[in-house]
């Protein structure tokens, strides 16, 4: 006999049906009057991580939202992470209300908001981003796919059909908006010791979010100390490592001790590693890698990394 009970599914089953632990994000859009609004949300994932021409995070929410409203007509939006501040989380649940237009609730808001890198560097008008923030992503809704570019603002008692798959608007009260990542923002302290190797000590605070669940409260979790899991050392051999390396390139070769370096690498991102390192002695004129060659490799990906 199981040891689990059967509990039913029903709307909204990631907060009803499940204890399921969620970020807690603000996310800040551009009114049609040009002033900043912002809304809390937990629905918001990684979407694209790797191999396309852009990242991408993944926002789900109900298409009569401000938030939805807002990134229907002008595409933009900045994703806004918050500590575990409880003031900072009041103020989220304050600003949750739905229905409440943004004339209402943002005159009461107390959240800090300044301009933006993205406004800061191009000029072009963006959502404003939480100056309380630990760290910001900034975006830009990609309309075309799935064909939802022709998806329009203005409908907020619910959209007919077609609907998309994956992008614009979903379902009859629902949208999933793909947003590319335009630039991630972090107060110093915290990009410092990513650069450098984080420590236990380094995390930023991060509420743990519950949602919504017992018709009274919203739940969430203050951050504890981070606690570190050694990864487990699983040392490829010389031989495998060089049997991959052959078949990268029929004119760049790598010697030994240039394979030594990487021989840590986990073997499903091996490949890509032996492509970069192509790449460079292609760019550098040169034949064959050798050790030295890939320090010069690593010491670049390390200042890529720091700007």
């Amino acid at each position: 006999m199981s040891s689990f009970e059967d509990l039913r599914i029903v709307d909204n089953f990631y907060q009803t049906s499940l204890f399921f632990p969620m970020p807690t994000v603000v996310i800040s859009t551009l009114c049609e009057d040009g002033t900043t609004t912002c809304g809390p949300y937990s629905l918001v994932q990684p979407y694209y991580v790797a191999g396309k021409d852009f990242y991408a995070m993944l926002l789900c929410c109900r298409n009569s939202s401000n938030t939805a409203q807002n990134i229907l007509r002008n595409g933009k939006c900045a994703l806004n992470f918050i500590t575990d501040d409880p003031k900072y989380f009041k103020e989220c649940v304050k600003l949750s209300w739905p229905g409440d237009k943004p004339a209402d609730k943002m005159p009461k808001c107390n959240f800090k908001l300044e301009k933006g890198i993205m406004e800061e560097t191009t000029g072009e008008k963006r959502p404003q981003v939480l100056a309380d923030a630990y760290q910001v992503i900034e975006c830009t809704w990609v309309r075309e796919l799935d064909g939802a570019e022709n998806d329009k603002a203005g409908i907020e008692d619910g959209y007919e059909g077609p609907y998309h798959d994956f992008n614009g608007i979903t379902s009859k009260f629902g949208a999933h908006f793909i947003l590319k990542v335009d630039k991630i923002l972090m107060k110093k302290r915290y990009s410092d010791a990513i650069i450098r190797g984080v420590k236990a000590s380094d995390f930023p605070p991060a509420p743990v979010d519950y949602g919504y669940r017992d018709s009274k409260n919203f739940w969430f979790h203050k951050h504890r100390r981070m606690r570190a899991e050694l990864l487990p050392i699983r040392k490829a051999s010389l031989e495998s490592v060089r049997y991959a390396a052959d078949r990268v390139d029929d004119k760049v070769k790598f010697t030994d001790d240039a394979l030594e370096k990487i021989l840590n690498v986990p073997r499903v991102f091996l490949p890509t590693v032996l492509k970069a390192c192509v790449a460079w002695a292609k760019e550098n004129n040169v034949d064959l890698i050798t050790a030295e060659h890939m320090d010069i490799i690593n010491d670049k990906r390390a200042k890529e990394k720091k700007k």
